[in-house]
């Protein structure tokens, strides 16, 4: 199992800590080293499931909207995004429980035209006051022909966005490219003439499931993909 390289300084320190704990029991039998050793230890495996990063297959069809995050669909809903689409446009929000894997993935390949760190409140990421008042990272990746917006989104715990991206940037669909650190929320905004492929309440895959289409993409090709993922 594959382990996102952000968590690896806190998973280096939590290891180091519980393996001396346990040595100090060894040593003294010392029911107090023991009782914080197997805290310690139980927070390093949580620690460790957390920062996973298991290998995805992103599909192979053109002009497919690729889901950023793991999680649940907790929001389709028509808006207006005046950031950088400055249109109507189709926003479908995933809430990231800190069970899911939380490294992000690029939903289209294309060039990265738009970047913007903000500050803010922590509210829960399941909330939609989360998605305007929380600290966020918004990104703007354009493919020539279609622009797609998308903001990760800190929650109650989450309080640490990391984005790797820069402005200019040449990206695949499906690369990694950052990650929220534990419970979290992703937004991304679509053109109003994307075809949604979700529903809400339904499970989606970070770097394989399909949340939209663009036109031209072929029913039997769509078909195919969901089967296999």
């Amino acid at each position: 199992m594959l382990i996102s390289k952000q968590g690896l300084n806190i998973i280096s320190i939590s290891g180091i800590i519980a393996a001396t704990l346990i040595l100090l029991y060894i040593f003294t039998i010392n029911i107090i080293f023991g009782s914080i050793a197997v805290v310690t230890s139980i927070f390093l495996l949580l620690t460790i499931y957390f920062f996973r990063d298991p290998e995805r297959k992103p599909p192979k069809i053109d002009n497919v909207i690729i889901s950023p995050a793991d999680g649940t669909i907790v929001g389709i809903d028509e808006v207006y995004e005046k950031e950088y689409l400055k249109e109507k446009g189709r926003m479908v929000s995933i809430f990231l429980s800190i069970f899911d894997v939380h490294v992000n993935r690029v939903p289209i390949s294309g060039i990265v035209e738009y970047l913007k760190y903000q500050k803010g409140d922590f509210y829960p990421a399941f909330s939609n006051k989360s998605s305007l008042k929380n600290e966020n990272c918004a990104v703007g990746i354009t493919n020539g022909k279609q622009k797609i917006f998308f903001r990760q989104i800190a929650g109650i715990l989450a309080r640490r966005i990391i984005n790797n991206l820069k402005i200019g940037d040449k990206v695949k669909g499906g690369q990694r490219f950052g990650i929220i650190k534990f419970g979290s929320r992703v937004d991304i905004i679509l053109p109003e003439y994307t075809e949604i492929t979700v529903k809400l309440k339904q499970r989606v895959i970070s770097g394989e499931t399909i949340i939209g289409v663009f036109p031209g993409v072929r029913n039997a090709e769509l078909q195919t993909q969901n089967k296999r993922s």
